[in-house]
């Protein structure tokens, strides 16, 4: 849903109080996030779980759930990104800022009721194009995930199919039914 009546740039935008859900900023368009129902929001957290306990066990990367980044003269909030340790945004002092002004290393979209496959397809692969060296689609009534790298897709991938991301976090995999798994109103 288009929310900005009167055309805003994209400073503009970024000065605007931040709101629940979120507002972001694409191609002029001002537009909220749909509020994550029960699926999306259980998967949300457990990616995001996933990422930053291996990332800081192995001192490799760290994880931010619901983050804006602007880059690419657009702002948006992705449901998790991943910074690899050498890349975590920093200030002049050395924490983290307000606001995050390169692309993450892997940013991930979960579907949520309301919003097309299309939609989000399209925004992994902008993510992609614009610096994310690894988008994954999550795609809970599914229960797949699809991945993607610049020049190639894979997906859907389901079941005991795994994510392999050692290319950018060594080590690290995703095994789909142990992440669904998580959907189950009593998850291991």
């Amino acid at each position: 849903m288009v929310l900005a009546q009167r055309p805003l740039t994209l400073e503009q935008f970024v000065q605007l109080p931040e709101e629940e859900p979120a507002l972001e900023y694409i191609d002029g368009r001002v537009t909220r996030k749909l509020s994550p129902k029960g699926p999306h929001g259980r998967l949300q957290g457990r990616i995001y779980l996933r990422f930053e306990l291996f990332g800081l066990e192995h001192h490799l990367a760290c994880a931010f759930p619901e983050t804006r980044v602007t880059i690419a003269g657009a702002s948006v909030v992705p449901d998790v990104i991943v910074y690899r340790w050498e890349r975590v945004p920093s200030d002049e002092r050395g924490d983290i800022p307000e606001d995050f002004s390169e692309p993450p290393d892997i940013a991930v979209e979960i579907a949520s009721a309301g919003q097309t496959r299309k939609e989000l397809v399209d925004r992994c692969r902008w993510y992609v194009e614009h610096g994310v060296q690894v988008a994954l689609l999550v795609l809970p009534r599914i229960r797949s995930v699809r991945v993607f790298r610049a020049g190639a897709e894979l997906g859907p991938l389901t079941g005991s199919d795994h994510i392999d991301l050692g290319d950018v976090l060594p080590g690290f995999e995703l095994i789909l039914d142990e992440l669904f798994g998580a959907l189950r109103a009593r998850a291991d």
